[in-house]
């Protein structure tokens, strides 16, 4: 949050959402009550209630997010105002950053790298977009709808799937974000299986309209990942998980085949 209060360009307004937090973080956000906006769970919501809840609050037009445990560099909010006002078509962008794992920098793969511009076929593999690194227009809320709460992970994949195909995404190409990983308490560590999450997200894609390439993309990421959890299910010792996973990757299948022929 002390990253907020730096920026070079000041936020109109800071939202914090407390969901049901168990260590000192009340006592800590009454210290700043005069200066943000505290919306406080009593109990635990997930990510994609407490987003939802700041988008609600938001008065702006514009709205960023930080998670916890990510930073902004000072200049992150002023240099993206500064590109959408050069690029006022664009209502939504991403800039780049930098990984912290275990307290050490890594570099990312080159699969996890960001992109700007119609990327939707780019987001069907993997996450290239982070919710530290965007700024969103209200508007693409209205359109798209909000973080899904039913997803117990990927709810940022999720949205991105559903913004990519309707909105040209701008990007900068600078690390104006500090993401921190490799804690207990993060997702990907909570559930086996990320793939089950992403297969729900791209489900949901698969009777829009999509240009054909997009749909021969999604369907054949489809059938892929269904095997991938399949066999995570199988090695589980669930086969009625995976039974149910080789059965949508069969009906993935013959949708692929058909569009092909």
């Amino acid at each position: 949050m002390i990253s907020v209060f730096r920026q070079t360009f000041a936020a109109s307004e800071i939202i914090v959402v407390d969901d049901a937090s168990t260590d000192a973080t009340p006592e800590i956000l009454l210290e700043y009550a005069d200066q943000i906006k505290i919306i406080t769970n009593p109990s635990n919501r997930g990510v994609s209630y407490s987003r939802n809840q700041g988008i609600e609050a938001a008065t702006g037009d514009w709205i960023a997010f930080l998670d916890s445990d990510d930073r902004w560099d000072k200049a992150k909010l002023e240099t993206q105002k500064l590109y959408h006002a050069s690029n006022p078509e664009l209502s939504i962008s991403q800039c780049d950053e930098i990984w912290i794992r275990n307290g050490v920098r890594v570099n990312p793969m080159a699969k996890h790298a960001k992109a700007g511009g119609w990327i939707f076929e780019a987001c069907i593999p993997r996450c290239i977009v982070s919710p530290s690194a965007v700024i969103i227009h209200h508007d693409v809320f209205k359109k798209v709808g909000v973080f899904d709460p039913h997803l117990l992970a990927c709810e940022d994949y999720d949205l991105w799937l559903r913004i990519a195909p309707l909105y040209e995404i701008g990007y900068l190409d600078k690390k104006l974000v500090t993401r921190y990983g490799g804690h207990e308490d993060q997702l990907s560590r909570k559930y086996w299986g990320m793939d089950r999450f992403r297969i729900t997200a791209m489900e949901k894609q698969v009777t829009n309209k999509l240009t054909p390439d997009w749909k021969k993309a999604l369907l054949e990421e489809l059938v892929f990942k269904c095997g991938v959890v399949a066999e995570g299910a199988r090695k589980r010792d669930n086969p009625d998980l995976a039974t149910r996973y080789l059965d949508k990757q069969k009906s993935f299948q013959e949708k692929l085949e058909a569009l092909t022929h």
